[in-house]
């Protein structure tokens, strides 16, 4: 069982497509750390871009969808999809782990940092900056899988399960880095 995690994908279906290599039997959950649909004015126009398109295919997961607003994402949104998109963050209690969803432009790293700590959270899963990176903080798990439509590194994705996070290459597939979630 594993938690999918993904982040702007600024409604490119290439990059949906993709992903979708990765849902199976044994993912439980996709969480997208937002900017789903739009590019923004300062990123060029992804590859496959087709918003309406991605709308179709995220309404048809037979898998919960979880979503923290993105700084590209807007009200509207809200009415092509059949999953909430409306917070800038989302709290995920899973294999008795604490998890915080956020796009990453409202807080700074350090203000996640005391967040978690507070909370007594696991991990804080990101998005943002469009470079993909999983490290351990004073403890706490910082996953951003990047961008898998306009990435700055590689296209990535995480998987989550009970007892470690991946980050993984979506273009070869390839491990880049597995951390512990055991404590």
């Amino acid at each position: 069982m594993a938690i999918l995690v993904i982040s702007d994908t600024h409604g490119s279906v290439d990059a949906w497509e993709k992903i979708k290599k990765y849902i199976n039997k044994n993912v439980d959950c996709l969480v997208h750390a937002g900017d789903i649909y739009y590019f923004g004015p300062r990123n060029p126009v992804p590859e496959g871009h087709a918003p309406g398109m991605l709308s179709t295919e995220l309404n048809s997961l037979n898998i919960p969808l979880i979503c923290a607003k993105g700084n590209c994402d807007s009200d509207v949104d809200q009415l092509v999809s059949s999953f909430p998109l409306c917070y800038p963050f989302a709290f995920v209690f899973i294999y008795g782990k604490g998890i915080l969803v956020t796009h990453g432009h409202y807080y700074s790293q350090d203000e996640l940092l005391n967040l978690a700590k507070k909370w007594k959270l696991d991990l804080v899963i990101t998005g943002h900056t469009h470079i993909a990176r999983l490290e351990k903080l004073n403890g706490i798990v910082f996953l951003n899988p990047g961008s898998c439509a306009l990435p700055k590194n590689f296209p990535g994705i995480g998987l989550v399960n009970n007892n470690s996070v991946e980050l993984i290459n979506l273009l070869d597939g390839s491990r880049v880095e597995i951390m512990d979630l055991s404590g």
